[in-house]
């Protein structure tokens, strides 16, 4: 009787043994691999305390010596009418005199090029000014066309704005960024019922500056905004851990 019962016996303990090993297989597919990485924000909106400003005016005239003499009157006036406005002497600096002669072509009345027309020389000279007094560069920028009034003709740039503690801005966003990154790394282990191990890597990504109420883009290589006073820095960290 038992003989007759053995082939039984063994095809359920086949299928006991393949339930198991199936089973076992699935359970083992669903594991996690040991470990956690996240990524964590840290950002901080600041002001800008540092601006740069500038502009360029020109002369032109048949005669060098006399475009030379017009460009330093324009010079005189322009460097009375800033300390005027509260700019000092080492904040000021006037670049280089850039000169080139001002040339036309000439055709003759069947369309032929004939030559080249002397207009004139043209000289043209910059000038920079940074200032840790954000705001009175801002109001003489707006002003400068004042100078329109002398008869000078003065080209005034965009002001760009910096920050000078810029170093130390980013360790700060960097500290707040890795905290973020545990904090996350720290609720996943928790919820997955498991314990955060030691930290196997940590990858900083780029640091970005934008303006502040912008829809500026981030850019792979970093972005850093200089046309707003008032912006934002972010920085991203991604973090490893060991999961028990």
């Amino acid at each position: 009787m038992m003989k007759k019962n053995l082939p039984a016996i063994f095809f359920s303990l086949a299928i006991i043994i393949s339930a198991y090993i199936l089973g076992n297989s699935f359970m083992n597919r669903n594991k996690v691999d040991g470990s956690i990485s996240v990524t964590g924000l840290g950002n901080e909106d600041f002001t800008s305390d540092l601006i740069v400003w500038g502009g360029s005016y020109q002369q032109e005239n048949f005669d060098l010596t006399e475009a030379y003499k017009a460009l330093e009157n324009d010079k005189t006036a322009i460097t009375k009418y800033l300390k005027l406005k509260g700019i000092s002497e080492n904040e000021l600096v006037f670049n280089a005199v850039n000169s080139s002669k001002n040339q036309r072509a000439k055709y003759s009345s069947d369309g032929k090029y004939i030559g080249e027309e002397f207009l004139g020389y043209r000289l043209t000279q910059s000038l920079k000014i940074e200032s840790n007094d954000v705001e009175k560069v801002e109001k003489i920028s707006r002003e400068i066309t004042e100078l329109l009034n002398k008869g000078i003709q003065f080209y005034s740039e965009t002001p760009r704005y910096y920050y000078t503690k810029l170093a130390d801005l980013k360790i700060e966003m960097i500290s707040r960024a890795t905290s973020d990154a545990k904090q996350r790394a720290e609720m996943i282990a928790t919820n997955s019922g498991g314990r955060l191990g030691n930290l196997i890597s940590a990858k900083m990504g780029i640091f970005q500056i934008t303006g502040q109420n912008s829809n500026e883009d981030y850019s792979w290589g970093g972005t850093y905004n200089t046309s707003s006073k008032k912006k934002t820095a972010s920085i991203t960290m991604k973090l490893t851990y060991e999961a028990n």
